[in-house]
């Protein structure tokens, strides 16, 4: 009797023993990766406007100061119509290089000195370099102000979760599971359209003259793409 009771006592501890094992174990799980992304297309509205001289001479100083004169009469004059984020005036690069002859002796200096103008009044911007006479018109690029590529980005981010999501209950529902959890999650997001830059030769011609050619902003592409996994359960 006794054994048949140590039997007993025996298979019920088991058969609780395989209750609590059961509850325990979590249900069944699958990893999968994928990706989804999405491009937010927004016109462009930030101008950058760079303007050069070039000056050459055989001795470093004067090169230096005629670059300097040239720069200095064309700063006072931008200054007074900036005003941001309309129109802002930087410096762009300024500096000297030898020049040598097929010998390698030392002939004379040449430098180049820049002015940059940027900022989303177009007009404000063309009007203000035809009126450095001192410099020349050379490149003009078409860009996004970073309040522009902030809400295209945001735009586009929101899009690209959505689209994420949505494959994510496809692919559950596809394998039969009734839904997942996230796992590892990157957001990513880029500019991908060029910014439509006009580079202009240099030459004797005025910056009246350059500046009549038309300034037509484009589009450009902001995309996010969001990338990871979920688990499926």
């Amino acid at each position: 009797m006794k054994k048949r009771t140590q039997c007993l006592l025996a298979g019920l501890s088991l058969m609780a023993s395989q209750a609590t094992f059961s509850q325990v174990q979590p249900l069944p799980t699958q990893r999968v990766s994928l990706s989804a992304s999405a491009t937010v297309q927004v016109p462009q509205d930030e101008l950058t406007l760079t303007l050069s001289t070039q000056r050459e001479g055989s001795n470093a100083a004067d090169v230096q100061n005629q670059l300097k004169a040239a720069l200095d009469s064309a700063l006072t004059l931008a200054r007074r119509q900036a005003q941001s984020p309309l129109m802002s005036v930087s410096t762009g690069r300024f500096g000297l290089s030898p020049r040598h002859d097929r010998n390698g002796k030392l002939v004379g200096w040449q430098g180049t000195a820049e002015l940059v103008l940027q900022g989303r009044d177009f007009v404000r911007i063309s009007q203000t370099a035809a009126q450095l006479q001192t410099l020349s018109v050379a490149s003009v690029v078409f860009g996004l102000s970073a309040q522009q590529r902030q809400d295209a980005q945001t735009q586009a981010q929101s899009q690209a979760i959505e689209q994420f999501q949505k494959s994510a209950i496809d692919i559950a529902k596809g394998f039969g599971f009734g839904g997942y959890t996230l796992g590892d999650i990157q957001v990513n997001a880029n500019q991908t359209a060029p910014v439509r830059p006009y580079m202009l030769a240099a030459s004797a011609r005025s910056v009246a003259d350059e500046v009549a050619v038309p300034l037509e902003a484009g589009l450009s592409q902001v995309s996010v793409n969001v990338s990871g996994s979920v688990l499926l359960k």
